[in-house]
């Protein structure tokens, strides 16, 4: 028989919220919160362990949940209540989900192709960019995303929401920032910076070989040690009033210029 829960005060409920809200508590317990059918499944895709599936039978069968128990996932039916409590937003389809956590270990990553196309993101703060980035790098079918010195847990839900659930397909990994250029060194991997200074064109760069696209943040731009160890910094000339565009468009140009020249190689 399926377990039910009515109350917003279950201790589990209770759980479930942190989780949602915590990154402290999310790291503590290895587990974070998924909503949605479509982020669930991408999560089934990319090998996430699901420990729990809860449902609002309003919104989401209880014979689909059901079919979801072959995978030795607990299913728990769960009131209106506690759905509004526990979903950041409305359009989820009445499902949530419990998932384990991975490693994003720089040291963990191994390039299985031999011309690899890499973005790194340096200390990106906001969920929204974070999420646009990983759709960018999805789009592109990059080989791997490296986020140096992170600022914003990979399960905050804003950036599993912001993202449509790529972040549980894409090849993510973390480091400091001297760590992933040393690891960029090891590879043999070319390093255009996106910057100001000592900078040119983009376009006139090849990107044919293994290279990595490193972007900074908005307000702050990449740290000294990118721009002193950077194969090329790079630029995209601006032709309006503002000097910087959103990180993930600037992104999005340098990446697909990349792809452009590999695709006519």
């Amino acid at each position: 028989m399926t377990k039910q829960i009515s109350s917003i005060q279950n201790p589990l409920v209770k759980q479930l919220l942190l989780l949602k809200e915590k990154s402290r508590e999310r790291k503590k317990s290895g587990l974070f919160l998924i909503e949605g059918k479509r982020e669930i499944s991408l999560a089934i895709k990319g090998n996430y362990k699901i420990e729990t599936i809860l449902y609002y039978p309003e919104l989401f069968s209880g014979s689909e949940a059901e079919a979801l128990q072959h995978h030795g996932i607990e299913i728990i039916e769960i009131s209106k209540d506690v759905y509004q409590k526990l979903a950041h937003r409305d359009t989820t389809e009445g499902l949530l989900a419990v998932a384990r956590t991975k490693s994003h270990a720089i040291l963990d990553l191994k390039l299985t192709v031999q011309n690899p196309l890499i973005l790194v993101a340096e200390a990106p703060e906001k969920p929204g960019n974070i999420g646009a980035l990983l759709r960018t790098a999805d789009a592109a079918n990059l080989d791997a995303v490296i986020i140096a010195n992170p600022k914003t847990d990979l399960y905050n839900p804003n950036i599993i929401r912001s993202s449509v659930g790529c972040v549980f397909t894409n090849t993510i990994v973390t480091g400091s920032t001297l760590e992933v250029i040393q690891f960029l060194k090891a590879n043999n991997i070319r390093m255009y910076c996106a910057a100001l200074q000592a900078s040119i064109e983009y376009q006139t760069q090849d990107y044919t070989e293994p290279s990595a696209i490193v972007v900074g943040t908005e307000a702050l731009g990449l740290s000294n040690d990118w721009l002193e160890n950077a194969t090329q910094n790079i630029i995209i000339p601006m032709q309006g009033v503002i000097d910087s565009m959103n990180v993930s468009v600037a992104a999005g140009i340098l990446i697909f210029e990349a792809k452009r020249q590999r695709n006519f190689k």
